[in-house]
């Protein structure tokens, strides 16, 4: 009876010891084959263009666009996965996604919490008012928003720059975060705050579809920064996995032709631009 337990206990660690090798980046499929594990991609699913849910509640989106591309090179399955922007890097962190892929601004604090791949794009913050607002249309500086009701995203690059500079923020008559950038911007159409701080690209991509209502100030608040892919900070081999990935498809011309379609001109960082 011992000699029984014995090797069946035996049998049990073999079959643990067996089963358990191999990475964690690959699946066991039903027939015994291995498949590489899909990527899961973290992001603001109401953050157009460049990740946001269209009328059927598919996420589409410009970087959404991008990464699946890159994923198909890869090899690998994406999918998508709405997160509390704000809690970007705690999602990274605690393995729930694999990636940041939306529109993310490259900042040295970021960089101390999360691996980053090149930059891809160019990205200013700039003031968006109401159509016909005679008040704010003479707004000229980031100083001239001294008095004035300011509104951005939580967690984003512009809240990130006026938290850090208290002068700036102190100057306002009021500051308010929203969780999206869509809610700040109907707050500005309907009056209840001054003007909204956001990303170019996005800001822009508002007011093209609602030209009767926003308006958009050549004024840069910060410096201009870059948009790039992020990773949890000691996962190297996705990041050059995805980062080999990306700059095919930007040497085959399918990143110039994504940017094409979401912009009408080529917005990618070429390697002779970095």
């Amino acid at each position: 009876m011992f000699l029984k337990k014995f090797f069946m206990v035996g049998a049990l660690l073999t079959t643990m010891l067996v089963t358990g090798c191999g990475g964690g980046d690959t699946n066991t499929n039903n027939g015994g084959a291995t498949e590489q594990k899909k990527i899961v991609v973290g992001l603001d699913d109401e953050y157009p263009p460049m990740g946001f849910k269209n009328e059927k509640n598919e996420i589409i989106g410009f970087d959404v666009d991008l990464a699946k591309a890159a994923a198909e090179k890869i090899g690998r399955e994406v999918e998508f996965k709405a997160i509390d922007w704000n809690s970007k890097e705690a999602e990274l962190k605690s393995g729930r996604i694999d990636v940041l892929w939306n529109g993310l601004d490259i900042t040295d604090e970021r960089k101390q919490n999360m691996l980053f791949s090149d930059p891809y794009m160019d990205n200013r913050q700039l003031v968006f008012i109401r159509k016909g607002d005679e008040q704010n249309k003479n707004i000229a500086a980031e100083k001239d928003l001294a008095g004035k009701a300011v509104a951005t995203q939580a967690g984003s690059t512009a809240e990130d720059y006026i938290l850090g500079n208290g002068e700036l923020k102190n100057s306002f008559s009021d500051f308010k975060t929203y969780g999206d950038y869509i809610s700040a911007f109907m707050d500005l159409e309907n009056g209840r705050v001054d003007l909204v701080v956001c990303d170019e690209i996005v800001g822009r991509y508002y007011m093209a579809k609602h030209a009767d209502k926003i308006d958009v100030l050549n004024v840069s608040v910060g410096p201009t920064s870059e948009f790039g892919i992020a990773f949890a900070k000691e996962n190297t081999a996705l990041r050059d996995e995805v980062q080999k990935a990306f700059d095919e498809i930007v040497a085959d011309g399918t990143a110039e032709k994504i940017s094409k379609e979401w912009f009408g001109e080529n917005l990618i960082k070429s390697k002779e631009k970095k």
